[in-house]
């Protein structure tokens, strides 16, 4: 579905976005399981989505669309380690746009807007997690200014 990104608002989210984002959340696990040979079988739910909206350290965002949820994103304030340069850091999560909507730049309006408000913290380091072979996501991360920096390894030895 092509739309024009001017006719995309986000806001913060709230209580009454909760089923939505819980939908979200299911698809977005369900999309990641193929990367991830760890995750358990049956239902996975990463955080509490209520949690995060309440959390002060934490901007929980909505992209709507003709007045519907379409993607979200989120936005938080950690600490770094001792021994990094920033005490502070942002970091992003559970960016998720409805499958119809990809393409048309709602994920980079949803990242610009939860950098924004990082900045508007003081803060100017912004981090994210994306798995190694989801290249689209690394893809679409890249074009909005992030570079690679640590790989996870793994091995079962089981």
């Amino acid at each position: 579905m092509n739309i024009e990104i001017k006719n995309i608002t986000t806001r913060s989210a709230t209580n009454n976005d909760l089923p939505q984002l819980t939908q979200f959340l299911e698809e977005l696990v369900e999309a990641e399981r193929p990367f991830d040979p760890t995750l358990i079988d049956g239902k996975i739910v990463y955080y509490d989505i209520q949690e995060l909206i309440l959390d002060k350290k934490t901007e929980v965002l909505v992209a709507e669309y003709d007045n519907k949820v379409i993607g979200c994103g989120y936005g938080q304030i950690r600490a770094g380690k001792v021994y990094e340069k920033h005490k502070f850091f942002g970091y992003l999560g559970f960016i998720f746009v409805k499958p119809e909507f990809r393409g048309n730049g709602i994920s980079h309006l949803l990242i610009k807007d939860l950098k924004n408000w990082v900045l508007s913290k003081g803060i100017t380091e912004v981090r994210l997690e994306v798995y190694h072979e989801h290249e689209a996501a690394i893809k679409a991360y890249e074009k909005e200014g992030f570079k690679k920096l640590l790989t996870t390894l793994r091995c079962d030895i089981g």
